[in-house]
């Protein structure tokens, strides 16, 4: 566990005291914490005092976006769905008081599993296994889409009505913001999308960044199953073959130079991207008939993400290593969507 100085973010005192205020009795010794890392946005913690442990989220330090990294709406979905099919962790608090840790967070049970990411973990698995966690993976999709929010009161979670029309033009709104150069196709491919948003059918809480290495996997007597399924600061309700297409995207990591993202899917046994999709829509009963535009929109959406990243790179406002190759990335991605979409019909 790491020290209260290795912490940024988290003062242990002050959340032991904010707890022993809300929670009396939960805690029994002295706070210690880790932050657990692979985390792209909100910051995790895992904290424990010698008997228990719990996890702590909040936002990223010095954040200045109002609406993003929303404590309050993660905390709310993830609090609606636990009694449902779709395994998520209990949530004991939420604190919207910034006087205590500087920022909303709240606090969660700590779920046993692994977040599979590499390729090698995979396959040390065997083929077999690698298969049943990524059916399992679809299965939990449709379980989440099969969720009626008014039922678990996300009614008001967000608005279906032109979800994918406003989809749209958020990316290209976010495309015009980071244009630095010229990117062979990506307007035309745009243009394409625009030209033939598809009907959505029924709404469904979607996750928004649904894939192997957001959810946790452990093995019991009766083999593996996903025990959580983690990271849900952009769900809302809206298209759900829009969290199938990212999936699939995903999936296709080494044909399009998408090395940022876990290889987990490339291993031996994992489901081909039509195995996926004839899972899903056996099991959910949906219309999967236009779910090229989905796939060709999720391309573009990691397009548009690449070349955001690439643009404050060139700008000298992201530090660290490999962000110089990044903008290599972005033409495969707009190339691999314009294809789609010429299957399209």
């Amino acid at each position: 566990m790491a020290t209260r100085e290795d912490l940024p973010g988290l003062d242990l005192e002050r959340l032991r005291a904010h707890v022993d205020e809300v929670l009396p009795g939960l805690l029994s010794g002295p706070l210690r914490g880790t932050v657990v890392e692979g985390g792209r946005s909100n910051l995790t913690y895992v904290v424990g005092d010698g008997t228990g442990q719990w996890v702590v989220r909040r936002p990223p330090l010095g954040h200045v976006l109002p609406t993003a990294h929303d404590m309050v709406r993660e905390h709310r979905v993830i609090t609606a769905l636990h009694p449902t099919r779709v395994p998520v962790p209990e949530t004991l608090l939420l604190c919207q008081d910034t006087e205590v840790l500087g920022a909303p967070f709240y606090l969660m049970e700590f779920v046993t599993g692994t977040p599979y990411r590499a390729r090698e973990e995979m396959e040390a698995l065997g083929e077999q296994r690698t298969r049943d966690i990524a059916l399992a993976l679809v299965d939990t999709l449709v379980d989440l889409h099969a969720v009626d929010p008014a039922a678990v009161g996300l009614g008001d979670f967000g608005r279906p009505e032109g979800f994918l029309e406003r989809q749209l033009r958020r990316w290209k709104k976010q495309l015009d913001g980071s244009r630095s150069r010229e990117v062979p196709g990506i307007d035309r491919l745009h243009d394409r999308l625009a030209a033939a948003v598809p009907v959505s059918g029924p709404p469904a809480v979607i996750h928004g960044d649904y894939r192997l290495d957001n959810v946790l996997v452990a093995q019991d007597g009766t083999g593996d199953r996903i025990t959580a399924v983690l990271d849900w600061e952009m769900s809302t309700l809206g298209d759900p073959l829009t969290d199938v297409a990212l999936l699939l995207a995903y999936a296709e990591r080494d044909a399009v130079n998408l090395g940022f993202v876990s290889s987990a899917t490339s291993a031996a046994g994992y489901p081909t991207s039509d195995e996926v999709v004839s899972r899903y829509a056996e099991r959910s009963g949906r219309d999967v008939s236009k779910l090229n535009w989905y796939v060709g929109f999720a391309f573009f959406k990691l397009a548009v993400i690449l070349e955001g990243i690439y643009f404050r790179f060139t700008q000298g406002k992201t530090v660290g290593e490999g962000f110089e190759k990044v903008g290599a990335g972005v033409a495969p991605l707009v190339a691999h969507g314009n294809e789609i979409l010429k299957e399209e019909k």
